[in-house]
């Protein structure tokens, strides 16, 4: 499928590994790229160089109103024929903030912010701008739940409540530890797939929805803000065998955006690397999805009518 696809986060693991394979392509399947997100000109460089076609918008993922402007940006774009018709949009940025104290610009829990409400308020503004057939990806995580290896690990599985309550800060002198953060992560992978089947219901049958995990990427940018002590330990981690790398998962993510292969993947579809999965069964529930829905439009509009 060739058109443009749109990628946040595209400046480093696997954002930019996603980002030049897909640059890499041969041009009677490159894609144009559109980057959005901060800091683009490095990634942007490597892409040009490999021979894509490449636009760079700048917003700041914590800041909605960078948001809806980078949309109304990119809505012009489109309308003005600068890139080929968006046929792909990749919500990859996330973020896994130490501290579930830290608001975003519009006063929302960070994690969740970024993860989740970020790609909510994108999607929304540029769902009719896709032409079909026409596919969005999100990013998601197996740690909604958890397994033997997980518990191990001590990696909190989610925690689900209202998302209103999700959306708020939490408060007190102390911050609330490496547990709460970890369950805002997993708490924001369980609203996206929540967000992906409705999403599906609501975007019509020429969109396909789908939801991609990397495998685990110990030792990435996603955890810049852990404690010094917690990224070397995760650092010695990613060099054992079997762990996933950007190198490897960012041109897989870069195929369910675009290969023929991929074309059926919809509903929310859970593909794990290479290969479609299940999800447990508390990722599929029709009333935390609705509720997600109602919730997601009261928080965006509120964001959009103080800023």
């Amino acid at each position: 499928m060739t058109g443009t696809v749109l990628i946040t986060g595209p400046t480093r693991g696997l954002g930019r590994a996603a980002v030049l394979a897909m640059a890499g392509r041969p041009s009677s399947v490159r894609p144009d790229l559109l980057l959005l997100g901060r800091g683009l000109s490095a990634v942007a460089a490597e892409a040009r160089a490999l021979g894509a076609r490449v636009e760079e918008v700048t917003a700041d993922l914590s800041r909605l109103a960078d948001v809806r402007s980078a949309a109304t940006t990119v809505r012009e774009m489109l309308d003005a024929g600068a890139v080929r018709p968006l046929r792909a949009l990749v919500a990859n940025a996330g973020v896994m903030s130490a501290d579930t104290r830290r608001a975003s610009a519009d006063g929302y829990e960070l994690t969740f912010a970024v993860n989740y409400l970020a790609h909510s308020q994108l999607i929304g503004d540029l769902v009719g701008s896709l032409t079909a057939p026409a596919r969005v990806v999100l990013l998601g995580s197996n740690t909604y739940h958890a397994n033997v290896w997980r518990r191990l690990l001590h990696v909190p599985e989610a925690r689900w409540r209202d998302p209103l309550e999700l959306a708020r800060p939490a408060t007190g002198e102390a911050a609330p530890g490496q547990a709460a953060s970890g369950v805002a992560y997993s708490n924001a992978k369980l609203a996206i797939l929540y967000y992906a089947h409705e999403l599906q219901r609501q975007a019509g049958p020429g969109i396909a929805v789908s939801v991609f995990e990397p495998g685990w990427m110990p030792g990435t940018d996603l955890g810049r803000d852990a404690p010094a002590a917690l990224r070397s330990i995760m650092r010695g981690v990613a060099r054992l065998p079997g762990v996933s790398t950007p190198g490897k998962s960012g041109p897989a993510l870069a195929s369910l955006a675009l290969d023929d292969r991929w074309a059926a993947a919809r509903d929310g579809a859970f593909i794990l690397k290479d290969k479609i999965i299940d999800v447990q069964p508390v990722a599929h529930d029709r009333n935390r999805e609705r509720r997600l829905w109602a919730a997601t439009t009261e928080l965006l509009e509120h964001a959009s009518t103080h800023s």
